[in-house]
């Protein structure tokens, strides 16, 4: 058995590597500048921790977030490695501390915000460390065009002159190539090694249902799930407060998390729900949840998210230990136009029209009827290679189409005649006025009231219009200027279809949810990620679990994760020894729990039969 190996299986407890991970540590460890694109939940922590242990000095991380600072160093310290972190949570004498050992060259692994690697002292500091690798993490964030742009990244490429030597690893997990394009360059890469992962995340199933309702749909979805983890991601700091309040009331454990609560408070919530204490974190969609929290079951976007790159990554925090997840988004046109209303409002016009680009990509992606896993994956320039994914809405309950020839025409005629008789395009709200016929000052002064597409679509609802414009989009028959102004204007292929008569076909927009969201799924078909065990074992050990993490004063999942759980429940081991293939027990943990769990598995077989299982 190899180094990296032999490591992984000691340290970490894992018997192989994930897609890429030893690929990409093969090409660190030779000394080569690499970019790694894994999906959240792919390993990518562990394509620098590993390497650290395997070749000496000292490897520093960059991160953005001091709490998944503090989350990563409990688990890496849990499993016996020498790792810490240096931010501004730490008292005086707890960072003189850990200074002085890395001064020793006591530790393996540091964490560090890139603010903190340009105080003053800081550079020298990083001469005398014997630096061997820097690692950064969330790379994404230092594009302006990333979804989560932090300045302050800009200021680590200083660090390349620094070091000149040392090999530079940037890790994310959402990058468009224009986003991958910035990392290399403003990171100064040399010629680096790019892996780029598939983005398909097998074991998430992913849902859209209109907005109806909401805290009923919330609490029906919620009812089924109340022993499990789960995030529910709101648009505002005020949703939040109400959505965690409302569920409170309910008896769910549920906490609010944004920016406006005091540092205390918020690290209190986000404490309570890394240990299963509370069940349910209600965040804003602005703000980064700092947590690699394996066992978040459920995802629900309780508003519309401003664009597909942020979705995923906040979807991603579902499933994470590759057990399943469920993503849930309710939709709704208000949300459409409340989001268009913050666009308007920036002063950018650059901002402007990628705000406008990346909604109108989201709203492809909620209204479409084409599969989920299809679309994520084609934003990030993959192909999925199947029709149907099984494990979304549209392919497990498609929807309907229709001929929508007749107010494809409708809406198309408009377009063309608008900008006939005024030598200029509109938005799409203008368009639908004209069609429906609605007496606004805009209208008269433009004389569009006397077009003879005014008021042609009397017969239906400005809303349903809407749909019909955003399937129009959809299709390629009209598109958004790229302008100063979103107006709507005809494509080559809307002209030919206008002239032509072609038939078209259109999807039905969702319909209300009769039954729960997300209660229907195909009974046949096992779920990705799945692992059959005694489902009565797995909670007497998960209670054990937290009983032994509440003793450490750490989150349960840094005793041990799920899978791990699931796998003791499903193989009954009742001593160390036949627990070395237990996915999760490296050597250390092993030795300090695996007594306790034999013992405990051991107990449960006196007064309980071992369950038969299908594969």
């Amino acid at each position: 058995m190899d180094d990296l190996l032999l490591t992984l299986k000691t340290t970490f407890g894992y018997s192989g590597f994930r897609p890429l991970q030893r690929e990409i540590m093969e090409a660190s460890l030779a000394g080569r500048d690499v970019l790694a694109l894994l999906p959240t939940g792919g390993g990518k922590s562990m394509c620098f921790q590993l390497p650290a242990l395997v070749r000496p000095g000292l490897t520093v991380v960059v991160s953005p977030l001091i709490a998944l600072m503090k989350d990563q160093v409990d688990q890496l310290q849990a499993a016996g490695v020498a790792a810490t972190y240096l931010n501004s949570t730490l008292s005086a004498d707890a960072a003189r501390s850990r200074l002085a050992g890395l001064h020793r060259g006591e530790w393996r692994l540091l964490y560090v915000a890139p603010e903190r690697l340009m105080l003053d002292g800081w550079k020298e500091n990083l001469k005398n460390w014997n630096v061997v690798a820097l690692a950064i993490d969330e790379a994404h964030c230092i594009s302006e065009w990333g979804h989560d742009f932090r300045p302050e990244y800009r200021q680590i490429a200083s660090l390349r002159e620094l070091l000149p030597e040392v090999p530079v690893m940037a890790l994310t997990a959402t990058a468009t190539e224009r986003v991958r394009a910035d990392i290399i360059r403003h990171l100064k890469l040399r010629d680096p090694a790019v892996f780029v992962a598939s983005f398909n995340r097998p074991n998430l199933t992913y849902r859209v249902v209109p907005k109806d309702q909401p805290l009923k749909q919330l609490i029906d979805f919620i009812r089924r799930r109340e022993s499990e983890s789960g995030i529910i991601y709101c648009a505002s700091r005020a949703a939040t407060e109400r959505t965690a309040e409302a569920l409170a009331g309910r008896g769910y454990s549920a906490r609010a998390y944004h920016a406006g609560l005091d540092a205390e408070e918020r690290s209190r919530n986000q404490e309570a729900f890394l240990r299963d204490e509370v069940r349910i974190i209600c965040a804003t969609i602005a703000f980064g949840m700092g947590i690699n929290k394996p066992n978040v079951r459920y995802v629900i976007h309780y508003d519309l998210p401003k664009n597909l790159e942020g979705y995923y990554q906040e979807t991603g925090r579902a499933g994470r230990d590759g057990l399943p997840g469920d993503c849930l988004l309710l939709y709704s046109a208000g949300d459409v136009a409340k989001q268009l209303h913050f666009i308007d409002e920036m002063t950018d016009a650059t901002e402007q029209q990628v705000a406008r680009r990346q909604l109108q990509t989201m709203l492809h992606y909620a209204e479409g009827a084409a599969c989920r896993r299809r679309e994520i994956l084609g934003y990030f320039g993959e192909r999925y290679p199947h029709e149907h994914c099984g494990g979304c809405d549209n392919c497990l309950e498609p929807r309907e189409t229709y001929d929508g020839t007749l107010l494809a025409q409708k809406f198309l005629s408009c377009v063309f005649r608008i900008g006939q008789a005024s030598r200029f395009s509109t938005g799409m709200g203008h368009i639908i006025e004209v069609l429906t016929g609605a007496e606004t000052e805009k209208i008269r002064r433009w004389g569009h009231d006397r077009l003879t597409t005014y008021g042609i679509g009397k017969d239906l609802p400005r809303q349903e219009w809407a749909g019909v414009g955003r399937e129009l989009l959809r299709l390629g028959l009209v598109a958004v200027s790229s302008g100063e102004f979103a107006t709507v204007e005809l494509t080559d292929a809307g002209i030919a279809a206008l002239r032509t008569r072609q038939t078209i076909t259109l999807t039905k927009p969702m319909e209300r949810p009769t039954a729960a969201p997300g209660s229907t799924r195909r009974a046949s078909a096992r779920r990705s990620g799945e692992i059959e065990c005694d489902e009565i074992l797995f909670g007497v050990l998960r209670k054990l679990r937290k009983k032994l993490a509440d003793e450490r004063g750490v989150p349960a999942y840094i005793v041990c994760g799920d899978v791990t759980l699931r796998e003791l429940a499903r193989f009954y081991p009742t001593d160390v020894e036949a627990m070395e293939d237990i996915s999760g027990f490296g050597e250390k943990k092993l030795a300090e729990y695996g007594e306790i769990f034999a013992a405990a598995i051991g107990e449960y077989l006196e007064s309980n039969s071992r369950v038969a299982f299908s594969d």
